[in-house]
């Protein structure tokens, strides 16, 4: 019996040391509750600067605005904005839908593209700063009206007898729906390759964060070079991918070389009695919801696989709440024990010999 309660005090340290382990995680609490407080200007600055707008443009998508000598005249339509650009305007859905095409294309395009040349820079080179310069600025200077005048000049784009070979091979092997948003991103690979400034720089960052002792110990363990990067750079760049994808779908959806923004903008100072202000609202608000749904899926596809660190993390976490279940049902059944046990010998119905035995 002696055996039995010093083994039953073992077992019930052992599991209390594991529900310390639980509570281990205060101190990364504390480091997300301190990452609120600097974010709190961002959200104050969003509740005066964001959300005001974009609750006056969702007033103005429902209603047909008309300038006047005497101000604006508001007639509310409801629904009727949004209707007629989905049902009576070609231009939005066609334009929305080489958009999707193009977008799913360049994207991982960039992504990869910046991927591979902040490697290339994280080398042990001569003149690594003035290479890094050279990618980065076209971020600086290519933007805005230059990137308009550029674009307008050709400077942007490849010709297409350079492209003829590589289009004429894509439209043999797709269909036109497909072959057309391919062939327009090998046109234009030179604008695309100006968007991977930012992501390039980003990516840097996220290889110079990577402990070196990790590579080292690959090493001495007889990995390669592919190995290594299968599996200790890319899951440790995993944030870092998610983060650059959704800049990068952000940056081409409002840049103005996109041509709905200035399908919006033409909406906006249209002069004929459908269009305006309120056309030009719904149809943002349409093409805004768009942009999140394809946010939305990039994001849902990046990170739906866990590696397998994070797996054992989860099963741990698992396993430990698991047994905390137990302890406290233990906890529990033998505070039902006890109170019956008193309850009986105050009754005087068990005696001393029957008291060991529930014991046991």
């Amino acid at each position: 019996m002696a055996e039995t309660k010093k083994l039953t005090l073992k077992e019930k340290k052992a599991l209390k040391e594991r529900l310390k382990h639980l509570k281990s995680g205060k101190l990364e609490k504390r480091y997300a509750n301190m990452g609120f407080i600097f974010m709190i200007p961002w959200f104050i600055g969003a509740a005066m600067f964001l959300a005001y707008p974009l609750g006056s443009s969702f007033w103005y998508a429902l209603n047909n605005i008309r300038n006047t000598p005497l101000g604006q005249q508001f007639t509310f339509v409801g629904q009727g904005n949004f209707t007629n650009i989905l049902l009576q305007d070609p231009d939005f859905i066609v334009e929305l839908v080489d958009y999707l095409t193009s977008t799913i294309i360049s994207t991982p395009i960039i992504v990869v593209f910046a991927l591979i040349i902040a490697m290339m820079l994280n080398m042990k080179i001569k003149g690594k700063g003035f290479f890094r310069l050279i990618f980065f600025l076209p971020v600086i200077i290519v933007s805005g009206p230059i990137l308009g005048m550029l674009t307008a000049e050709g400077a942007g784009s490849v010709s297409a007898i350079d492209t003829q070979a590589i289009s004429s091979a894509i439209g043999s092997v797709l269909p036109s729906m497909l072959a057309d948003p391919i062939s327009d991103v090998f046109s234009n690979m030179i604008t695309t390759l100006w968007y991977s400034g930012v992501q390039i720089l980003i990516f840097l960052s996220g290889l110079q964060k990577i402990d070196k002792s990790m590579y080292e110990a690959a090493k001495i363990d007889g990995g390669s070079g592919w190995e290594c990067f299968w599996k200790i750079t890319l899951p440790n760049l995993k944030p870092m991918i998610l983060l650059n994808t959704i800049y990068t779908i952000v940056f081409i959806s409002s840049n103005n070389q996109n041509p709905i923004i200035n399908l919006i903008q033409a909406s906006m100072f249209s002069g004929t009695k459908e269009k305006g202000y309120g056309y030009a609202s719904a149809m943002a608000w349409l093409y805004s919801i768009v942009v999140l749904v394809l946010v939305g899926l990039f994001a849902l596809l990046l990170m739906t696989r866990k590696g397998a660190y994070e797996k054992q993390v989860k099963r741990a976490k698992k396993q430990r709440k698991k047994e905390a279940r137990n302890f406290k049902k233990i906890e529990r059944r033998n505070r039902r024990n006890a109170k019956r046990i008193q309850h009986q010998r105050e009754r005087g119905k068990i005696t001393t010999h029957t008291t060991k035995r529930d014991e046991y």
